[in-house]
């Protein structure tokens, strides 16, 4: 990774030091686990309120009322207005609710793998991240099936926030988000009518906190829910195949004891770092391990850093599936903010190892493994493999 010495240099020097002058504007990075936390951890001095700057180190164009609607959801939302919005969504996404769910994961999952050429070279990303991640969307959404390939292409596109230096491509993006608008409007007038019912889309239509949502707020609520259910589970699907290929000294430690499996879950999720980067605005001025951050300023606290940090993981650059403080990234955040959906990744990435390995399945990276080309979503773009059976 290009990027590895740069915050390695950063965590040593000036864990938290100032960009000026940089294509996103001046900013503040902040690169060890522990002020990350510590930002995370005062919700009322480092802000995620779209009117305040956001989630995201590209400002948004306050002027534009689709970037409004963009920005209109409630991790785009302090407390108190973010708290009823998540107990909302929350409910989707209880142990019990993943109990529910992991037998049609796991049947999906193997019917993949089974699918899968052996000795025949293919691309993970299209036959296996993105039919899983596609798939339990459109359940917890209960989305029409046929159409759901619409779903990670509309991911894509919110998700890539440097379209955002482009005009054209920004246009571009706000046609598609006008196009899934106008679908999920359409989903939303036949939920509003219809019998409350226990997919995700009927919690929020008849809920008390999210009834009463506009058009925009709903829409970016979705948008939302989207990007977080499709590109961190599916690029950490994805970087799962590539590091257990890169480190297969610990897909023998998974082939010898499966028990080691959930722990593993969440050192994937650390080495892999699905989101980058998350943005906050300083409120009042704060000082931070030394600098003096003033109010108003932009304060980017990078994951993909945290994750890295020596002074919390031995051999932060290695995969260890039993290392044993895994649980300490913080790829899904930390405090109020915290990925609501956690679970729900876990379990869908613990199905996936569990039944590659009850199957023997050995991917070997063994073409291009060729990464995003972005700053908030950390991942791949194709991974082509060939199965070998053990």
């Amino acid at each position: 990774h290009t990027w590895g010495p740069i915050f390695r240099d950063m965590r040593d020097q000036a864990p938290v030091n100032k960009f000026t002058n940089a294509p996103y504007g001046t900013f503040w990075n902040v690169t060890t686990l522990k002020a990350i936390q510590h930002v995370e951890a005062l919700p009322k001095i480092f802000s995620s309120e779209w009117s305040n700057g956001g989630m995201v180190i590209h400002d948004p164009d306050m002027s534009d009322p689709l970037s409004a609607a963009r920005g209109s959801n409630f991790l785009a939302m302090d407390p108190p207005d973010h708290t009823p919005r998540r107990r909302t969504v929350a409910p989707a996404f209880t142990p019990a609710e993943m109990i529910r769910l992991s037998e049609v994961v796991r049947q999906r999952t193997g019917e993949v793998l089974d699918s899968l050429p052996v000795g025949e070279e293919f691309d993970w990303v299209q036959k296996v991240s993105i039919e899983l991640t596609t798939g339990m969307l459109a359940t917890i959404f209960d989305f029409p099936w046929a159409h759901r390939q619409v779903l990670p292409f509309w991911s894509d596109w919110m998700s890539d926030i440097q379209v955002g230096l482009s005009k054209e491509l920004n246009d571009m993006r706000m046609e598609v988000m006008v196009e899934m608008g106008t679908c999920m409007m359409s989903l939303w007038e036949e939920r509003q009518n219809a019998p409350e019912a226990p997919d995700l889309l009927s919690r929020m239509i008849h809920s008390d906190a999210m009834s009463g949502m506009e058009p925009g707020e709903f829409i970016s609520n979705m948008a939302l829910l989207i990007v977080g259910g499709n590109d961190t589970t599916r690029n950490t699907m994805s970087g799962i195949v590539e590091a257990l290929h890169r480190f297969p000294e610990e897909r023998a430690k998974l082939e010898a004891d499966p028990s080691l499996i959930p722990n593993a879950v969440q050192e994937c999720i650390r080495y892999i770092t699905p989101v980058a980067h998350m943005r906050r605005t300083a409120m009042e001025d704060y000082e931070l391990e030394g600098q003096l951050i003033r109010k108003g300023d932009k304060v980017v606290l990078w994951y993909v850093s945290g994750n890295r940090d020596d002074s919390i993981f031995d051999e932060p650059d290695r995969l260890i599936v039993d290392r044993p403080n895994a649980r300490r990234h913080v790829s899904f955040g930390y405090g109020v903010h915290r990925c609501v959906g956690a679970r729900l990744a876990e379990m869908q990435l613990r199905i996936l190892i569990e039944e590659l390995i009850a199957r023997n399945m050995r991917p070997r990276v063994t073409g291009q493994a060729e990464r995003l080309k972005q700053i908030f979503i950390h991942g791949f773009r194709k991974v082509e493999v060939t199965i070998d059976k053990a």
